[in-house]
């Protein structure tokens, strides 16, 4: 493993290879959301696909952005 990151072997592992749909409700346009060049959806659901070894970090986006998760789902491929 000499060489490897820890991401790099996250990625290898089988949950790390697995991918999940979070849905979200109350997204609202904030400071951070308006470095993206595209509006965030004020009301109504919205879907996010992320892979395992991403889900802290998205979930910590959604926090920032006002976001409530409503459910998380693993996605059979």
């Amino acid at each position: 493993m000499h060489g490897q990151t820890s991401i790099g072997v996250a990625a290898n592992t089988e949950a790390g290879r697995r991918i999940f749909r979070i849905e979200v409700s109350g997204l609202r346009q904030t400071e951070e959301s308006d470095k993206t060049k595209f509006p965030i959806r004020k009301s109504g659901s919205t879907f996010i696909t992320v892979p395992y070894s991403k889900m802290n970090e998205e979930m910590q986006r959604i926090n920032r952005l006002g976001g409530v998760i409503i459910s998380v789902s693993p996605l059979v491929i």
